[in-house]
């Protein structure tokens, strides 16, 4: 299973009109504190509030009409079981989401809002996907996973092909990474238009499968890792977003809970854009490696559970 560039332009036709184009952020305080010039995605700003609808609308626009009238699955912690509920109120397509019982409320209450059917379960005593493939398989849904799948990497590929058309080449781009969906399609598509771009994937320091996976070239698990970072607890990276990542991506990087909360209040404070603490690892990776040049740093989501953040704070 692989995945050609060309995907990722079908993708951002598929989403013209239906996605936004989200904005380019820059700040002057925060080119001098990173010793670089910065150019911020901000998937904060797009629908259901992070980058994951740009994946679940395209998968959704893929399937044949027959399974999409039968409805769908997928499980996520949140931003793209909302992405997935409301790309289905957008194309007449029922959405059931398996979601963990400890995901944040905020995410809960969007997703049931799209109208998802949510399902909830214990992280500590099922597995998210056995129990998708359980219900699955009793009502006869198509299960559209959050990360490994073609049409998802590349509808997630679109942020990067879209920022590269608003600020043209850059030295370095900074990914945030969970199951890899978002880094393997970024990755992929910087490579395809500006091949010298160092692509560097970032993830919380307690959650550093994607890395293990990256040096040992070998799939690496880490399960229920504890971290701030909800969207980047996934066990591992897909089939798919392995493959991806060891061909395209050319560092990773890790960051501590710390380091992320630091990121994320700068940008809550000094810029002015709510993101979640998954949403600023990008921005953490750039603060620590401070590599110079021009930088793309990806602000992947802004779904931020303020009660929980406000205790950590």
């Amino acid at each position: 299973m692989s995945l050609e560039f060309s995907s990722i332009v079908d993708a951002a036709s598929i989403l013209d009109g239906f996605a936004h184009v989200t904005p380019v952020h820059t700040s002057t305080t925060l080119d001098d504190l990173s010793g670089s010039q910065v150019l911020l995605k901000c998937e904060n700003f797009q629908k259901t509030g992070s980058f994951k609808f740009r994946g679940a609308y395209t998968a959704l626009s893929r399937l044949k009409l027959p399974e999409r009238e039968r409805g769908v699955l997928t499980f996520s912690s949140g931003n793209h079981a909302q992405a997935l509920a409301l790309a289905g109120r957008l194309l007449g397509c029922p959405t059931t989401i398996v979601m963990p019982d400890d995901a944040p409320k905020v995410k809960l209450d969007a997703t049931r809002g799209y109208g998802g059917q949510v399902v909830v379960y214990d992280r500590d005593e099922t597995s998210r996907e056995a129990l998708g493939a359980k219900l699955s398989k009793e009502r006869g849904l198509t299960i559209v996973p959050p990360y490994d799948h073609p049409d998802i990497v590349a509808g997630q590929g679109t942020v990067a092909k879209e920022l590269f058309e608003q600020v043209g080449h850059l030295d370095f781009l900074f990914v945030p990474c969970g199951g890899g969906g978002l880094l393997s399609g970024c990755s992929l598509t910087a490579k395809s238009l500006y091949p010298t771009c160092q692509v560097i994937g970032v993830e919380p320091a307690t959650a550093d499968d994607a890395t293990q996976s990256f040096v040992s070239k070998t799939l690496v698990k880490v399960h229920n890792p504890p971290t701030i970072a909800d969207g980047a607890r996934t066990p591992s990276l897909g089939e798919l977003t392995f493959e991806l990542v060891l061909r395209f991506v050319d560092d990773m990087l890790t960051v501590d809970d710390a380091e992320l909360l630091e990121a994320m209040v700068f940008l809550w404070q000094r810029c002015k854009l709510m993101v979640e603490p998954t949403g600023a690892l990008g921005l953490a990776g750039l603060l620590k490696k401070k590599p110079g040049g021009r930088c793309g740093v990806i602000l992947s989501g802004g779904n931020a559970d303020f009660p929980s953040l406000l205790n950590l704070l």
